[in-house]
Formats: structure tokens, sequence, C-alpha cells
């Protein structure tokens, strides 16, 4: 299992699959080829569906328009078997294709070629599920940030340090920030406005309505293509930072036991990505709200003492009552409804949290085994579900226009 640093990547959104990951990929293709006369780029599936709304032909040409003449060409009614988020770059030279790569875009800014990813990060982490790392915390007597240490080094904490940093910023700024966001829904920031009526409820409410806004700033950065940490994914990077930011201002807790929180949100998150997914267009958006609402649960639960049974249950929970979450944004863009997505989420992963720690961590389905079954159900679920705008809420929303 690769570094969590993989599940936390630093960059702009919108999309870590349809963004972060072919701006990469074009870089890697520029490189490769400094004298092409001109480029093309075909998106196919999912790439191809939404790519406008997630500004996936801004990002790739970005890169390669400086460098020669780049045309993006659209095919959403081709699927590359290996997976929905496909793409073919072609440099061109005297009018022919003088070089051409086929790459796949697999979910928080990764790159995969069919069979394997590209440049593939070290596999630093020899145990690949949490019941085997859970066995180890009891043998050992250790958590699971420990674990993250004794696997990483004590260097990681310089890169969560950042992190968590770039995470704050975006609170901030996604709570000063009001006005429309782009691309053409109308959709207006809420944020500012969520924060200020927070304030005028009694605790309970006004707790609730605190998560909702640090979530909503965060989403609401990345829809305006800000700098935002992938948490598993760019529609996704709302949840685990509202958790944390929210215990942090008010239960006052030192910067080390958050960045501790942070390592182990995201060695629950690496077991997901090795063994299902955490791309939308793979699995749906289980995979990536599902996904981060058990970080986050993972982190709080931590936080607030939680043994490492009691960790495992509120990430277990947290993902279980997200299974078949599809992924259907209208018009292709991480807005609707995927920014209030993230608000309800970074809510019910502390209402996982809380059951939890109600519990002595014994309970009947485990966290792999509800992995395994968000791996199937993302299978089964017909492909109009699985970040295309073609079904679900961004087929009726079309309807109603």
């Amino acid at each position: 299992m690769e570094s969590i640093r993989e599940i936390y990547r630093i960059g702009n959104g919108p999309s870590s699959s349809h963004t972060m990951g072919p701006k990469k990929a074009a870089g890697m293709f520029a490189e490769k080829n400094p004298g092409a006369e001109g480029f093309r780029v075909t998106l196919y599936g999912s790439l191809a569906a939404t790519g406008r709304g997630h500004m996936t032909d801004v990002a790739i040409l970005s890169v390669l328009e400086p460098l020669a003449p780049t045309e993006i060409v659209w095919h959403p009614e081709i699927v590359l078997p290996f997976h929905p988020n496909g793409m073919k770059f072609e440099a061109l030279s005297n009018g022919d294709t003088a070089d051409e790569w086929t790459v796949f875009s697999i979910g928080g800014g990764a790159l995969a070629e069919e069979g394997c990813e590209t440049a593939p990060a070290a596999q630093i982490y020899p145990l690949n599920t949490i019941r085997e790392i859970q066995d180890w915390c009891q043998r050992e007597g250790c958590t699971y940030w420990e674990y993250v240490e004794k696997c990483e080094g004590r260097e990681i904490w310089d890169y969560l340090r950042k992190v968590w940093s770039v995470m704050c910023a975006a609170i901030e700024r996604g709570l000063q920030n009001e006005g429309v966001l782009p691309g053409g829904l109308g959709v207006q920031r809420k944020a500012a406005t969520y924060k200020v009526k927070a304030q005028g409820y009694n605790d309970a409410m006004r707790s609730r309505g605190n998560i909702y806004a640090y979530a909503l700033a965060v989403s609401e950065e990345n829809a305006a293509g800000g700098e935002i940490v992938t948490a598993p994914t760019c529609g996704s990077s709302g949840v685990l930072p509202a958790v944390l930011y929210h215990l942090k201002t008010t239960r006052n807790f030192p910067e080390m036991r958050i960045l501790r929180a942070l390592a182990t949100a995201g060695l629950f998150g690496n077991v997901v990505k090795t063994n299902a997914s955490i791309s939308g267009a793979e699995v749906g958006c289980q995979g990536e709200v599902g996904v981060a609402c058990a970080m986050a649960a993972a982190a709080a639960c931590q936080l607030f003492g939680g043994s490492p049974s009691q960790v495992e249950y509120a990430a277990e929970m947290a993902l279980e009552h997200h299974l078949g979450l599809t992924c259907d944004p209208v018009c292709g863009l991480v807005q609707v409804p995927c920014i209030e997505r993230n608000a309800i989420a970074a809510a019910r992963a502390f209402d996982a949290n809380i059951f939890a720690s109600f519990s002595d961590g014994t309970h009947r389905v485990s966290f792999d085994r509800v992995v395994e079954v968000m791996k199937e159900t993302g299978h089964d679920i017909p492909s109009l579900y699985k970040e295309t705008a073609a079904g679900g809420l961004a087929k009726h929303y079309r309807k109603r226009l």
C-alpha cells in the first residue's frame, strides 16, 4: 500500500479525476514530446461526458496549448474497458501521429496505463486491510496513527502540516468569498451565510451549522477552481476539513493531535483506494463522499479517545450508509448535488463517531467487508449513474429545463 501522500494531493479543483489527473498526464506527455508541431487529445467515457463542466479541456490546454496547437476530441459514447476515464494523447508531426499514449485518470489525481499505475508510488505499507492493521495495533498496544508513522517515517508530519494548512486556508477563503460560482448553473455560494446564521442558534444547532458552513466553504472553493486537498478526491474535499476544523476551533485540540487524526483518516482512505476505488466514474459517489465520510468519522473518533475498534466501527458505519450512492452531477459540474452532499456527509461523520463511541467497538460487519461490497456495488451500478451527467439528477434537471 502506498503513502497517504497519494490520498492527500494539494492542487486546484474542481475535479481530481477530470482536472488534476488530465493536467498531470498532459505535462508528462509534453515532456516526452518537446518538439511536437501539434497535439490531439481524445477524451473517452466519463471524461468526455462531463469534461466541459469539470474543465478537463481547460486543464489540458493550459499545459499543451502554450507549446503547440492542440485539438480536443470528445467521445462520451466510447468507454474503454480498463476505466471510464480514458484519454489518448497524440503528438503530431507533418499532420501525422508521431507518438501516442493512452492513459486513464483513476481517481484522486492518480494515473494508470492499462493494468498498472503510471510512475507508481512506493509500496510502503506491508498491511493492506484494516483488519490486519487493527490486529497489529492490538499486538503492539499502538494506534492507527502510530502505524502510519512507523511506515511513513517522522517526515510525514511535515507533509500533513502542509496539508492541514491548505485545508484551513480553503475554509477561511470560502467563508469570505460570496457570489455566483462559475459554470452557468447560477449556484450561489452559501458558506458565509450559513456561518452567520449558525451563530444565532443554541449550542447544538450552532455546532451543526458551523460544520455545514466549513464543508460548504471548501466545496465552493473547489467548484471555483481554488486550491484544496483531495480527501480523497476534489469532489469530496469538504468533508474531512470541516470535521477537523470544527473540532480544532471548538475543542482546542493541539495541532499535533489534528495531524495524527489526519494520518488515521488517510490510512482508512488508502485501504479503500487499494482494495476498491475512490473514483466516482468507476464506483459512483460512494467512493468519493462515502469514503470521505468514513475518513472523517475515523478521525473524529480518534480525537475523542476512541479505541482502534471504535475508530474502525465509526469508519465502517459512515461508509456502509453511503453504499449505492450515485454520481450524477448536474451539467457535469461539481456543484449540484456535490456541494451540499459534502456538508451532509460531514455531519453524518459526527453521527457515526457518536454512535461508535457509545459502543464498545463490537459489531457484525467489518470495514473491510463494506469496502468489498462497495466495490461490487459500484461495478453493478449502471454507467448512467457514474459521472456521466446522463442519469439521475442530471437527467431530470435537463428535463425540467
